[in-house]
């Protein structure tokens, strides 16, 4: 298990309002991952797009070699109770899945379900009877109001299209004083590092990922407090956000 340097940590905090309204959703069906939520739901449609399915060999490639030992270092620090039911919202091929204690319940959603078909499979393999994993909307979750304890989100809400309503999703079906962990680029406070990356996102638009996403953008004044936001090294492109959910 690698272990990763978690450098500078900036403070910051959000101002609370009431959460916006939001309908609970019926839940969804378990695949019998002991204490993930259970009930019945629909069955979520698959990405509209072919664009992220096609990816998968890509993404397999390169990914882990970018991102994951961060996120499993990040993953390994939070040091999770015992019983945790956590939601990683865009668990794509199950690239975190490995860094998750055996004694929670870990329910992971994607729109793609070429990248669940690998998550699923690696679940098989591994005997993970802990982790469950449904294809779904990060804009329109179907689990009931104040359903998990903890929710992870790794480099998704700059890929959604109204990354705002992701987050007030994941707020939605927070418990009250639930955790939050988020990594993911957004846009830097350095105006020449702005510049320059700002430019570059005028092609990864059209790949559908933002790099101007602002941190206020995704928060504004959800009910949350932001326990910590830092980079993992001072050159990262990535930023690492803890948050709790407010009562």
């Amino acid at each position: 298990m690698s272990s990763a340097q978690l450098g500078e940590e900036e403070q910051t905090t959000v101002n609370e309002i009431d959460p916006k309204d939001a309908d609970a959703s019926s839940s969804f069906r378990s695949n019998g991952a002991k204490g993930t939520a259970k009930g019945t739901a629909k069955k979520a449609q698959p990405h509209a797009s072919p664009f992220y399915n096609n990816l998968v060999p890509a993404y397999q490639a390169l990914w882990p070699a970018m991102a994951k030992r961060r996120i499993l270092a990040t993953i390994k620090a939070l040091d999770i109770p015992a019983g945790t039911n956590l939601l990683e919202v865009g668990v794509g091929t199950g690239m975190s899945l490995e860094s998750y204690p055996k004694n929670i319940s870990v329910t992971g959603v994607d729109l793609s379900e070429a990248m669940l078909s690998e998550a699923e499979q690696a679940i098989q393999e591994n005997h993970w009877n802990h982790i469950n994993v449904l294809p779904m909307n990060a804009e329109k979750l179907t689990f009931p109001d104040s359903t998990f304890d903890m929710v992870t989100s790794f480099h998704t809400i700059s890929v959604v299209s109204e990354p705002r309503k992701m987050m007030s999703e994941i707020v939605r079906v927070c418990k009250p004083g639930a955790r939050i962990l988020l990594i993911n680029h957004f846009r830097s406070d350095n105006p020449l590092i702005a510049k320059v990356v700002d430019q570059a996102g005028n092609i990864t638009k059209r790949l559908g990922w933002r790099t101007d996403l602002e941190v206020n953008e995704v928060l504004g004044e959800l009910p949350l407090r932001l326990d910590e936001r830092y980079k993992t090294n001072p050159f990262s492109l990535f930023t690492v956000m803890k948050a709790t959910c407010k009562p």
